[in-house]
């Protein structure tokens, strides 16, 4: 089943705006820069369709109001049209998604061509057999890697000649480490999660070559990448087998360049909105004084490290608002933490927030995260300090970017068994928000990359030369 879903009228008469038809996988952490991309791309003088499952889009919020003019929204089925539960079998699911999608995407395509030609396909990560549908109709297809360009680079070396060197010598010795070009040296503890034998995501590493062989059969491929040129200048220019262009940050532009005031959420948000009483709370609080705790949209905390960062977050005594989500899933039983009444004189526990509007909140100080990219690019541009606490997939490689290279903020160290003793995340608060030379270093980088990002992204800017760029080749296909 496929469906367009117009929010503007689509029988217009032809212009040379080009049609764009962004793809994208139905997980919070693309849906939101992919968005994002589209109103960008919309203001740089394109008609954009925006696809997703049909699961996603029953989620997404429904308010035509705040719809840009010239974007349309359109599904297909995954074959998994109530959605991916946290039980399911993963490997089942994106078995089933791309068969599925495979289908019901010609489908679409045909759908739409016969109204307005799609001029060009741009697709988000873990989709790579959207080119080769795009290819049939004899589209151009571009990846939108909403990773930073550190980890393309990482896997194109570790299918290009270094992957007996990761496998046998980095992910077996601690401390050995490998110097990959236009990267700081990484150990094990720095890769992406999917290298390591703990790995049970079985699907990721071939889905990641299957990016980089489609990549390979085209000529000079293109692709656009979620950053922007002075965070990742030397990444971006190390890998120039592929030409990588930064249009990034792809967050709300009142948050960024300010180019559209009205622009002041992503509009894709998958999860209920709670209250938003914590905006009065923030404000009650002084300035770079609030700890911000938050594990985006998969990541959840077992119970012992829920009870240290509880503890943590008791004897910095400073205020922290803290997202602790709601759990899906049959069998999920809600595990109260043993200190919460303590917790909530001190701070405020809410299930859900709009973390940009929070980053740019004068009160935070810091923000205690799992390092996905959305959440460590959204705290770069709005210079927030933080205290990694990586996961999984691209967020070890994240932290150690985070810490070593644009120095923004500090990892903090596990045991063993994986545990963060509550002294050790403590440490690293203190570290970060305290009146020592290094907090003030941290805090004066963030403040740096704040500037440089917004920078980027306004009226020629580098980002926006890329963005404008790539409409105006798309409008000549």
């Amino acid at each position: 089943m496929n469906t367009l879903i117009a929010s503007q009228p689509i029988n217009q008469p032809r212009m040379s705006k080009p049609h764009i038809l962004i793809v994208t996988f139905p997980g919070q952490g693309h849906i939101n820069p992919t968005l994002q991309f589209a109103k960008r791309l919309i203001r740089t003088g394109a008609t954009v369709t925006f696809a997703t499952t049909i699961s996603a889009h029953r989620r997404m919020p429904k308010d035509q109001t705040t719809t840009p003019k010239g974007l349309s929204f359109a599904t297909f089925s995954d074959g998994c049209d109530q959605g991916f539960k946290p039980n399911d079998d993963i490997e089942h699911f994106m078995f089933q998604f791309k068969h599925y999608g495979i289908q019901n995407l010609r489908t679409l395509i045909t759908t739409i061509n016969q109204d307005r030609p799609i001029t060009r396909v741009v697709y988000s990560l873990l989709l790579p057999w959207v080119a080769t549908v795009a290819s049939e109709f004899h589209i151009p297809s571009t990846l939108l890697w909403n990773q930073p360009a550190a980890l393309l680079n990482i896997y194109y070396r570790y299918f290009n000649g270094y992957g007996g060197l990761i496998k046998e010598r980095v992910v077996n010795d601690p401390s050995f480490s490998v110097e990959l070009p236009g990267l700081p040296p990484l150990t094990s503890v720095d890769l992406p999660s999917f290298f390591l034998p703990s790995n049970v995501y079985a699907f990721a590493l071939p889905l990641f070559k299957e990016h980089l062989e489609i990549l390979n059969s085209e000529t000079n491929p293109k692709v656009l990448v979620n950053t922007f040129d002075e965070l990742e200048f030397e990444t971006l220019k190390a890998l120039d087998k592929y030409n990588l262009v930064g249009v990034g940050p792809l967050i709300p532009s009142a948050f960024l360049d300010e180019t559209d005031p009205s622009d002041t959420c992503f509009g894709g948000d998958l999860f209920k909105k709670g209250s938003n009483d914590y905006t009065d709370w923030l404000n009650s609080k002084d300035s770079g004084s609030v700890v911000y705790v938050s594990f985006g949209s998969l990541s959840v905390l077992a119970k012992p490290q829920m009870e240290e960062m509880a503890r943590a977050l008791l004897h910095t005594g400073r205020p922290f608002l803290w997202v602790i989500r709601e759990q899906e899933g049959e069998g999920t039983e809600k595990e109260e933490l043993s200190c919460r009444g303590d917790l909530e004189k001190q701070g405020m526990i809410v299930p859900w927030c709009s973390q940009v509007e929070v980053l740019s909140h004068s009160s935070i100080g810091c923000f205690v995260s799992h390092c996905g990219w959305n959440s460590t690019f959204e705290s770069l541009t709005c210079g927030v300090p933080m205290v990694g606490f990586p996961q999984w997939t691209d967020q070890p490689t994240n932290a150690k970017l985070v810490q070593d290279v644009w120095k923004t903020g500090v990892r903090v160290a596990e045991r063993d068994d994986g545990l963060v003793e509550t002294d050790e995340i403590k440490r690293c608060l203190d570290l970060v928000m305290g009146s020592n030379e290094g907090g003030e270093e941290i805090r004066r980088n963030a403040k740096k990359w704040k500037a440089l990002a917004k920078k980027a992204a306004m009226e020629g800017g580098s980002s926006d030369k890329h963005l404008k760029t790539f409409v105006e080749e798309a409008a000549q296909e």
